[in-house]
């Protein structure tokens, strides 16, 4: 009875299990969606891919497309606008999708920039547009924008608010990656002229663009058409037909790239920072600071202040990422005017050491010509730059030439190690990071074509300054120069007589003083007194005069 009682239990559970487990799984499978609101729907909704997420499922193709656009043909075969010289090159769109209130159709407004198309400096133009978009069949057809001159529709909105344009506007204006007072001006453009007589068609087809996993929530959409501009009075086309194909550019990931280029320039400056403080300790005496060349701290000091600028104009003109670009701002305001202006003052004061007879009005008027001179300087510099924009980068080359007042005060005053070999090898590092990552990075945020061969000369100029600096450290100042050409220098280590000279104790030490070692163990001074090699190094660092009579001392 027992068995038989279990084994009816056991059928009972099996059933259930048949029942539950088959309703679950054909539940699953029913397509879930909701009720359809028209018959037009019912229709649309056989005509839908299998792939797709869900029937019916409106696009919405607001966004930046970024691609390129060539002719069907070989070149522009239309003699009717011969300035078409270019056969291909770039294009950005911006569409504003709107729906409508006939089913499966949406208005679409935007701008078309043409990159490339002219051989002459004038080398981009652009075209208002607007359209339907048909969702069901992803279908795209747009004309020349009808709307009277002047008038500002949605795109406009959206170019004020888009951070992919505004970031690539003020890096073409800053780097003058196209002529700015060309391509965004509509009475400039040469399509404008074209809108009065002819007729601008084009026809597109969008897809969806696979994303990774790890951007699922962000859809990709990709644009593939022909535009053609047929004339009014059928005098032939406008301009030969012309493929577009451009696929959307993700803003998320654009906000991501520009707050990681922040966080990087944060990381630079904090590392500047620790890398002044150490040559600051470095040379802490005024003996050390004196060594340093003005110059090259001021060269760099204009360098950051350039950065802090444009960084806080960047964050001003793009609302949402103004505090990543402030923050990146305020640590090169930090390493600009507090680290740098004061090591400045210290070389200032190292090299100017006020007698008894000067009192603070002099030293107060020395300071505002020092002060005057430096921002003068810095002025000079932005005006110089926006009138010889066409020559940016080798006016930046130029920038990065600091260590060279260095390596020449060093050959002129025959300096002994100014400069701490970590500050030399992290300076120049940290120095290279923003420009090769502006003019380097294929795929960085301010949308400039990388420049390999500038990338490569300017490494190469800086790794040779470097060289330069560590090689004088090590081997001396004028190592490079011929000793024919070098004036007679004093030397610490040259012969006396013993039996006329009666050394005793080093005053620097305290110590007794053996003659009887090497040469290289004792030195002398021109005044004729002996100290140990270590102890009057050591203490040429700090003073250069005899620690017993305080004359001035030669440099070693």
């Amino acid at each position: 009875m027992g068995a038989t009682k279990n084994l009816i239990f056991l059928r009972i559970l099996f059933y259930l299990w048949l029942f539950f487990g088959g309703f679950c799984s054909v539940k699953g499978l029913r397509p879930l969606r909701e009720r359809s609101h028209s018959w037009s729907d019912e229709w649309l909704f056989a005509k839908k891919n299998d792939n797709e997420l869900g029937p019916f499922s409106a696009w919405n193709i607001t966004g930046t497309y970024r691609g390129s656009w060539r002719f069907l043909h070989s070149k522009n075969s239309s003699s009717r606008f011969p300035d078409f010289q270019k056969s291909n090159g770039n294009s950005v769109l911006e569409l504003i999708s709107a729906p409508t209130k006939i089913t499966g159709v949406h208005y679409v407004q935007g701008v078309i920039i043409f990159h490339d198309v002219f051989d002459n400096e004038h080398g981009g133009a652009q075209i208002r547009v607007e359209g339907v978009y048909v969702w069901p069949f992803r279908q795209l057809r747009m004309v020349a924008y009808s709307g009277k001159g002047g008038e500002l529709g949605q795109e406009d909105d959206y170019l004020l608010s888009n951070p992919y344009h505004l970031l690539g506007l003020f890096s073409s204006q800053v780097f003058q990656e196209s002529p700015r007072d060309k391509i965004w001006k509509r009475k400039h453009s040469p399509i404008y002229e074209m809108e009065k007589h002819c007729n601008v068609e084009i026809a597109a087809q969008v897809s969806r663009v696979s994303s990774s996993t790890t951007d699922v929530d962000h859809d990709h959409y990709h644009l593939e058409g022909l535009m053609e501009s047929p004339s009014v009075d059928d005098d032939g086309d406008c301009f030969s037909p012309m493929l577009l194909n451009a696929t959307s550019v993700n803003i998320e990931v654009y906000y991501n790239k520009a707050v990681n280029y922040t966080l990087m320039v944060t990381f630079v400056s904090f590392l500047q920072v620790l890398l002044l403080i150490r040559q600051m300790e470095y040379s802490n005496t005024q003996s050390g600071a004196s060594k340093v060349s003005i110059l090259m701290i001021g060269q760099q000091g204009i360098i950051d202040s350039y950065l802090c600028l444009l960084h806080l104009t960047a964050g001003i003109l793009v609302e949402s990422l103004f505090n990543a670009f402030a923050t990146a701002a305020f640590f090169k305001f930090v390493v600009f005017s507090i680290f740098e202006m004061r090591y400045l003052l210290a070389i200032w004061k190292a090299n100017r050491p006020m007698s008894s007879g000067e009192g603070w009005e002099a030293m107060r008027r020395e300071l505002s010509i020092l002060y005057s001179r430096f921002y003068g300087i810095l002025l000079g510099g932005i005006l110089v730059m926006y009138e010889f924009h066409k020559f940016l980068r080798p006016l930046l080359l130029l920038l990065h030439s600091f260590w060279i007042p260095q390596v020449v005060t060093n050959v002129i005053r025959d300096l002994r190690k100014p400069l701490h070999p970590h500050y030399i090898l992290g300076m120049t590092i940290t120095r290279l990071a923003i420009p090769l990552y502006v003019f380097g990075c294929p795929h960085n945020f301010m949308r400039i074509e990388p420049d390999k061969n500038w990338c490569i000369c300017l490494g190469i100029f800086m790794a040779f300054q470097a060289s330069i600096l560590l090689l004088q450290h090590y081997l001396g100042s004028r190592w490079f120069i011929p000793r024919q050409i070098l004036p007679e220098k004093y030397s610490y280590y040259r012969r006396f007589n013993q039996d006329a000279v009666r050394v005793s104790d080093c005053v620097i030490c305290m110590t007794a003083i053996d003659l009887t070692q090497r040469a290289n163990h004792w030195m002398v001074t021109p005044c004729d007194h002996f100290f140990h090699s270590g102890c009057l190094q050591r203490w040429m660092d700090i003073k250069m005069e005899c620690p017993t009579c305080r004359r001035p001392l030669p440099p070693a």
